[in-house]
């Protein structure tokens, strides 16, 4: 057995992994991303130093969030023959990169990029990526399989901020309830930012209204469960992921309910928050999910250099042991679980609804 292969056996038996090839990193500067990618830096040297990884087997390239940038990010890590990719955040760099990166039969493993079309059309490009973050229809796939079955019975009201994204929040979760034979009580678009919404609590309360799903943000659901606190109306109110935002001056209504994904930090692994707590750095925002997607890469490289399967074949057929835990991917590359959960506020925090 040579050095090499028993340096593998050995770290594939301690679930720890490492490996020879390295392992390209795409962290973008450009300044309206510039935080996001720093934390994409952060946490792929705090895994890589975690898991016994040399820093020189991490090659970083910035695609500045541009097509142009992601051409030129994947040329350069083609060009020092890395294993695999990791990284991105912007749709424009990584689709620029991809037929790059196919020719040189380089993976991509994505934790930033949620455009659902860049998975969709896996038949006709046959592009290697992977997405170890959620896709973008994945919070009203999971708003529909929480809340249709609770309020079967329930008189439910909907109402959207007349954003874009209110809107098409609002529309799945109709056509959901629809298909399950549910119709809500009352629909309607709020006017956002408002000093309060006691007209809009008034008008879900003569609908009879019992829940409302709201496609809004955070602030104007916290008005929205205070206004009807302040009448007296018992109402339960859900809304997606935008609830993870800073908490403003008015706060959150104990019982609201919130389809998101899991803080990070909260289900890291210990010996990864140790890992950035020894660099000084509390971990946020892309540090966990680009740390695991690191741990993703590594283990699949060693793997692909024992068993002679390729680096993609790797991907799509194992079951990744990681910091936020077990990580496979469908035949499309997306996640074979969808990530997004069912929480509820307690007054301090979201916690996870059985």
């Amino acid at each position: 057995m040579t050095a090499l292969l028993a340096t593998a056996v050995l770290v594939l038996a301690a679930a720890s992994p490492a490996a020879a090839q390295a392992i390209g990193v795409v962290a973008p500067t450009a300044e309206a991303v510039a935080l996001l990618g720093g934390q994409m830096h952060a946490g792929a040297e705090a895994a890589a130093a975690t898991h016994g990884i040399a820093p020189e087997r991490l090659v970083f390239a910035d695609d500045q969030c541009t097509a142009e940038g992601g051409a030129e990010a994947a040329r350069q890590l083609a060009a020092a023959d890395v294993g695999i990719v990791v990284g991105f955040l912007c749709t424009e760099a990584i689709e620029a990169a991809l037929p790059i990166l196919k020719e040189a039969g380089i993976p991509v493993v994505t934790p930033g990029v949620r455009t659902d079309s860049l998975t969709d059309r896996r038949d006709r490009t046959g592009w290697p990526v992977f997405r170890s973050g959620p896709r973008d229809d994945g919070e009203e796939e999971a708003t529909a399989k929480y809340l249709v079955p609770r309020w079967r019975d329930a008189l439910f009201a909907l109402v959207d901020d007349g954003t874009i994204y209110g809107r098409e929040f609002i529309e799945s979760f109709r056509l959901a309830a629809g298909n399950a034979g549910l119709k809500p009580v009352f629909v309607d678009t709020y006017r956002p930012q408002m000093d309060n919404q006691i007209g809009l609590v008034a008008r879900l309360r003569r609908a009879g209204a019992t829940h409302v799903l709201v496609g809004g943000d955070r602030a104007d659901v916290a008005i929205m469960g205070r206004d009807a606190a302040g009448l007296g109306y018992p109402l339960t109110i859900a809304a997606g992921e935008t609830l993870r935002a800073a908490p403003g001056d008015v706060p959150l209504a104990p019982g609201t309910l919130m389809v998101g994904l899991p803080e990070p930090a909260g289900i890291a692994a210990p010996e990864a928050i140790a890992a950035f707590s020894a660099r000084g750095i509390v971990p946020e925002g892309y540090m966990l999910p680009t740390y695991a997607a690191v741990e993703i890469a590594a283990d699949a490289l060693v793997e692909a250099e024992t068993s002679g399967k390729t680096v993609a074949e790797v991907l799509a057929a194992k079951t990744f042991r990681t910091a936020l835990g077990g990580i496979s991917f469908d035949a499309k590359g997306d996640l074979a679980e969808n990530p997004y959960r069912l929480f509820r506020y307690d007054g301090q925090a979201f916690v996870p609804v059985e």
